[in-house]
């Protein structure tokens, strides 16, 4: 199981608000996505690991608790269980699934194996509409269940107040301010599951809904500065909406105060385009070409970074270097932690040529999200890993530099609109996500130049075509992949002998599930066509039409 190395420091990014809530992971995938359903709400979340001390739990003065899901029974030796002191705070407290589970377990109720699992879609019968969690839902509601274990026995003072044919669905005790569901109101697949988060969020809990992304900015720029300092950063940019937001955040902390409000304000070339960059900032951008960016892309990337955003920019070419490190190299997992690896080589080496010119640099800015930390490691609670993402699991054990990611606990969409806040243009925002190791995950099999140049003429054709179709914004991600799989074809009366290309296209929320797109017919035969007679060493094109789960956006 990968972890974050113990070098390394992450940043903590509070809210600048007087109030939260705050969720208790037991490890469910979701977890986060249960803060960020509160946050929509427009009140402040953060997540915590389910063995929280009381005390660092008070510290983000809380007005409400949630126990999330988790794959643990609470029966079982080793399961997470949390300080059951949470239920004496006097505060409104939620539980969800396993959430449920563990508060009927704590509190002398019994849980054991239900009869019947229950894993997907399910109706739930509201049996109490006067419950103050369940106000203004309808009889009976559609929801998403994921349990294996039920309470078969109640606490004293508990009521049932909704079910399922097979199990309890929800109960209460409204005079400890304890509620509890067993299904997942935050997943999308329970439409109704905002309503009853803003009933516990607003009406229940008393939260006020003023936590806005301008909240996120102030707090995270105030917390950056407080904790570089004097300091220098070096940021870890792609070019893609994550870095660049995190870029930006990070570049408004360290630009050195010319005026009374100077750091708190946006860079000039923000505002208006295309200015100077400012000489105070004290944090460079370092954009490295690994041999596996998209057609033209160190080009381009380094023009937006330097001309719409201001960032003082270096660009490193450090192709050859990626390329000897991948040779021979089939395994996924491997490829993802030889480019982690060779990118803080590159970082480092950056960093000492900046300490030479400027001072020292201690911090590396990431624009790591939510869904790239939680499938690469166990970071809140015991939740499965499910890969390695380059800049998070696929990080070396030993590092000089210490890590600042201030987007680690959003999603994309979260990103999206703090940079518009921010003043980022929309061109930028709107750039499909593109993964850190790049086409090397789109490569399945060994990483060569020839098969790198062939997939970037096959996803130039594919963003292309989806563009000139006007497609591109209204579709997650989009993009071409390499196949180890030669195929016979004909072309000119002539038996060809090539690689097959496959094409993927998704819709997300998130980036935590994704279903697959129904391209038109017409996109797909254009794109065919012009693949199979434009990129001289590929003879097949075919359409993945896998959704997430089962399977992941990339394919490796």
């Amino acid at each position: 199981m990968a972890r974050s190395p113990d070098s390394v420091r992450h940043s903590s990014v509070e809210s600048s608000s007087q109030q939260s809530i705050v969720v208790l992971d037991f490890g469910a995938q979701y977890s986060q996505l249960i803060a960020r359903r509160i946050r929509e709400q427009k009140v402040f979340s953060v997540v915590l690991p389910f063995n929280a001390t009381l005390a660092e739990i008070r510290a983000h003065s809380p007005v409400g608790i949630i126990l999330s899901g988790g794959p643990s029974s609470v029966y079982d030796k080793g399961a997470p269980h949390a300080d059951k002191r949470v239920f004496e705070l006097g505060i409104p407290v939620l539980g969800i699934c396993y959430g449920l589970q563990f508060m009927v377990y704590a509190l002398g109720g019994r849980v054991l194996p239900a009869a019947k699992r229950e894993y997907g879609h399910a109706q739930v019968e509201i049996q109490d509409s006067g419950s103050p969690l369940l106000h203004g839902l309808p009889h009976e509601i559609s929801v998403w269940m994921s349990h294996g274990d039920s309470a078969e026995a109640l606490p004293n003072g508990f009521r049932q107040t909704a079910k399922t044919p097979n199990a309890v669905a929800a109960i209460e005790n409204a005079e400890r301010k304890m509620w509890a569901v067993q299904f997942h109101p935050e997943v999308h697949h329970t439409p109704l599951g905002s309503d009853i988060l803003r009933n516990f969020a607003l009406d229940i809990c008393g939260a006020k809904p003023s936590w806005t992304p301008q909240h996120f900015i102030d707090a995270t720029v105030a917390q950056v500065r407080k904790q570089v300092g004097h300091g220098r950063a070096i940021c870890a940019l792609s070019g893609g909406v994550d870095s660049s937001v995190a870029a930006v955040l990070v570049d408004r902390a360290l630009r050195d105060e010319t005026t009374e409000a100077g750091a708190l304000r946006l860079p000039r070339s923000l505002r208006q385009g295309r200015e100077q960059q400012n000489p105070t900032s004290r944090l460079t951008c370092v954009f490295v070409n690994n041999g596996v960016l998209r057609k033209n892309e160190f080009e381009k990337v380094q023009q937006n970074l330097r001309d719409k955003l201001g960032l003082h920019l270096v660009a490193v070419d450090a192709t050859d270097r990626f390329m000897k490190k991948l040779a021979g190299v089939t395994d996924p997992e491997k490829k993802r932690k030889i480019i982690g690896k060779e990118f803080i080589a590159v970082f480092e080496q950056q960093a000492r040529r900046i300490e030479k010119e400027q001072g020292h640099v201690k911090w590396l800015v990431q624009g790591t999200l939510y869904p790239d930390v939680i499938e690469s490691r166990s970071v809140r609670g015991p939740s499965e890993v499910i890969k390695s993402h380059h800049n998070v699991g696929g990080l070396p054990e030993k590092m000089k530099l210490k890590l600042i990611e201030p987007l680690k606990d959003l999603f994309k969409d979260e990103v999206r609109r703090i940079g518009r806040d921010l003043g980022i243009p929309d061109d930028i925002l709107q750039r499909q996500p593109f993964p850190g190791p790049g086409l090397a995950v789109r490569i399945l099999g060994e990483v060569t130049k020839e098969r790198a140049d062939l997939l970037r003429e096959c996803d130039d054709i594919v963003v292309s075509e989806i563009k000139k179709a006007g497609l591109y914004t209204r579709i997650w991600q989009s993009f071409a992949v390499l196949l180890p799989v030669m195929s016979v074809g004909v072309m000119g009366d002539q038996r060809t002998y090539a690689y097959t290309c496959a094409i993927r296209a998704v819709h997300s929320e998130d980036g935590m599930t994704a279903d697959w797109v129904p391209l038109p017919y017409e996109v797909l035969k254009t794109i065919s066509n012009r693949i199979v007679n434009e990129v001289r060493g590929v003879n097949r094109v075919v359409y993945d039409i896998t959704s997430k789960p089962p399977g992941t956006i990339e394919w490796e």
